[in-house]
Parts: structure tokens; sequence; C-alpha cells
């Protein structure tokens, strides 16, 4: 009898201990974005794969699987959803491939540096055989890891812990798709290409971000996590006196992208976080480009949080924080060709060699609307601040941008944003 007893009593405690499933929490997996959350809101709103059929809704546990329902980027209205880990460098059996098992054709790195060292190279863009095996190898990668994102699509992650590992996500023309609640880990470039002449002294080039948005239209980012973890680039080494760079963006919006939200998201670990528009000379770009960004998280970030060239971006409740050892941050709000940044109510936490005049960089930027900004706790002007510490090198900025933000959320002053923003911003975080 007392046998039983303990048994019955054992088997109790191990239901009470086990964690709820997955499938057990609220499902987000049709939800759409609410009517005037920013500019993915506009002209019909943002209802990603809401509408699928059974047939069309998936739960994805490997890179196989998440191919397939991914099914060619094609329109069919569909929902993904992610369950634990999903590593992009695998291969059809679904073991984990490296940066060995794409080199091909001959390819090295210590033959790529024999080849292309500048002091026997000279400047010259790279060109060869060692060149041509990068590229090929460079492709076998690509082949394996972008994967194409249709229009229609929702992908969400389940629980508090999806990850989808060493992936980018390609909206290439993709119009209503959502991507929320899922971790957006290290999409490491194994081939990295060496630029003699950019920056004067020469640079790596990398191929990948965590999220592309090329011509995407009506798309709703919502408590993502993006970062380079496992790979971090401040731990590569040092070629040709450049920092071996494996990451790009983790969020790059281009080629007249429009009409989208980021909101409840950390960015964080890396060195180009957001980029709005890829070229001064882009000029299809004007009327295009409309993004809100509200809400995030952006926490050891060197720059790009973002850069914005010819778009109206709404910035505002945002959290900024420089971590009190960074020694390479270069500034957090980007003013290029063309921009039209408002911003409104955004915290900023820096350690004290980083100065107000340092969160604004300015590359032909006209103009910069800013209100409500606090600084270690202590309201700011930005934009005074900025023209009074650059004036003599870059252009005053003026304060009229063109325009107003009307599609947004409640706007809370920027102390109650940032304490909401440092408890629910990321994966796993939605209430």
């Amino acid at each position: 009898m007392r046998l039983r007893q303990v048994a019955l009593l054992t088997a109790l405690l191990g239901l009470l201990c086990v964690p709820a499933h997955a499938d057990d929490v609220r499902d987000i997996s049709r939800d759409t974005l609410p009517a005037n959350d920013g500019w993915a809101a506009a002209d019909g709103g943002t209802t990603g794969g809401s509408t699928a059929d059974d047939a069309h809704v998936f739960t994805v546990r490997n890179r196989g699987e998440l191919v397939r329902a991914l099914d060619g980027g094609s329109s069919t209205p569909k929902i993904i959803r992610i369950a634990g880990t999903v590593d992009a460098n695998t291969d059809d059996d679904g073991d984990h491939l490296d940066c060995a098992d794409y080199a091909t054709d001959g390819y090295s790195t210590r033959k790529y540096l024999a080849a292309y060292d500048p002091r026997t190279w000279g400047s010259a863009k790279p060109s060869g055989p060692q060149e041509e095996a990068r590229q090929a190898s460079a492709a076998g990668q690509a082949e394996r890891i972008e994967l194409a994102v249709g229009s229609n699509t929702t992908i969400v992650g389940l629980g508090d812990r999806a990850v989808l590992k060493g992936a980018s996500l390609q909206l290439r023309g993709a119009d209503n798709v959502i991507v929320r609640n899922l971790e957006l880990r290290d999409a490491y470039d194994c081939f990295p290409v060496w630029q003699p002449n950019t920056g004067g002294l020469g640079d790596w080039k990398t191929a990948y971000d965590n999220i592309w948005l090329r011509g995407a239209t009506h798309v709703w980012i919502d408590h993502v996590s993006l970062s380079d973890k496992g790979h971090p680039d401040e731990e590569e080494p040092t070629y040709f006196g450049r920092n071996y760079l494996r990451h790009d963006g983790l969020l790059d919006i281009t080629n007249a992208s429009d009409l989208v939200t980021v909101s409840w998201s950390r960015f964080a670990d890396h060195d180009k976080a957001i980029l709005v528009g890829n070229g001064d000379t882009a000029t299809g770009d004007r009327g295009k480009l409309r993004v809100t960004l509200h809400h995030n998280e952006f926490e050891s970030v060197v720059q790009r949080a973002p850069r914005v060239r010819f778009g109206q971006v709404h910035l505002y409740n945002n959290r900024y924080v420089v971590p009190a050892d960074a020694h390479d941050h270069r500034y957090s709000i980007g003013v290029s060709n063309e921009s039209a940044l408002y911003a409104e109510n955004n915290a900023f936490h820096t350690p004290g060699h980083i100065e107000v005049a340092d969160l604004v960089k300015s590359w032909n930027g006209t103009a910069l609307h800013q209100s409500g900004t606090l600084f270690n706790g202590y309201p700011v002007d930005l934009l005074a601040i900025h023209n009074a510490y650059n004036s003599g090198s870059e252009r005053d900025l003026t304060a009229d941008v063109g325009w107003t933000p009307t599609l947004h959320t409640k706007i809370d002053s920027a102390g109650a944003a940032d304490r909401a923003v440092a408890e629910g911003a990321g994966a796993g975080r939605i209430p």
C-alpha cells in the first residue's frame, strides 16, 4: 500500500514539475497588427498569414521542415510556428554544417589572405582563383541559409525559447508579412570578401542580414530578439588591419520597401543594427521607406539604430543602452540623404565617455525632429546639441522634417517607456 501511495505521489509531483508545452501558451499565430500601430497599419493594415487554412499551418523543428513550409516564398497564406531551435546551417539529413563543409574549389582563409595581401596585391579588387573559390564557397552557404519569405506569411516562435539560428530571412517583393516572438541569432558569413578601397583603408564586407526587406511592403516585426550570439565580431581576428567581420545588419529595410512597423524588439551585441535605405543615389526610394520603430531596445549596438535615407521614420519610446566597457560606439541615430526622421520620447543610457553629441550622426542630412529625449535620466535636446557640437564638420539640421506622424499607439514619456521596454522587449515576452 505504501509503495502504491509513494508511486502515485511521485507521479503527481512529476506532472507538476513538467513545464508547460509550447503549444499550451496563448496562440498568437493568427494575430494581426492592431489598428494605427505604425506605418504597417496604413492602406489596409498587415494581417500576415492569419487567413491560412489548416493545411497551411505548420509547426517546424528543423531546417528541412521550415524550407518546406516556406514553399519557396510562395504567396499562399501560411502560418509557420517555430518550435525549439532551428539551425539553418544543416544538410538535408539534419547534420550541422560548418565553414569547412562549405569551402570548395581549394578555398582557404590562409590562401585568400596570402593572395590579396595589400602589400603585394595592391588596391585592385580581388580576382583570380582564390576569389573565384570564395564566391563558389559563399554560394554554397547562401543556398542553405538564405530563406525566402513570401507574401501573406506569419512566422511565430512557440513558447519563450524559439530560435532561428544562422539564417537570413529574405523578404524580397513580399507583401503582408508578420514575424513575432522569435530569436534570430548569428547570421554568420563564412566567406567575407576583402574590399581594398572601402573607407580608404579597405574593409571586410559580409553578406547576410538576419532579416532583409527588399521591396517588401506591409511588414510587422514584433517581439523579436536579434544578435550575433554565438560568434561576436569583437572576438574575430584582425586581417589587413581590419576586424574580420562575419555579420552585416540585424535588420535592413531597402529597395523601396514600405509600410513597416518594428515594435517591442531587442537589437543587441552587434555593429550595424538597422539600415533604412541603402544608397544616396537610390532615388526610387523617394516616397517609400515609411517605417515606425517603437518600444525597441538597442543594447551594445555600435551604429545604425537606425540610419535612415529618404524614408519617413517615426522613432518613439525606444531604449538605448551603451555598456560601461564600450569603446567602439559610433552613433545611434543616423540622419542621411533626404531622410525625414521624427524622434519622440526615447531614452539613452551611456557611460561617461559617451556624450549627447555622440548620439546623432549626419551624412548629407538636412532635418531631424526630436522631443522628449532623456539622456541618463535628464531631458536633453538632441538637435540643439548636435548642431552646437558638430557645426564644424556637419551642416546644421533643422527641426522641420515635413510631416507629423498620425499612425501610432499611445506615446508614453521617455521614462515610462524606458522601464516598460526593459521589462517587455524581445522574444518570449509577449503579454
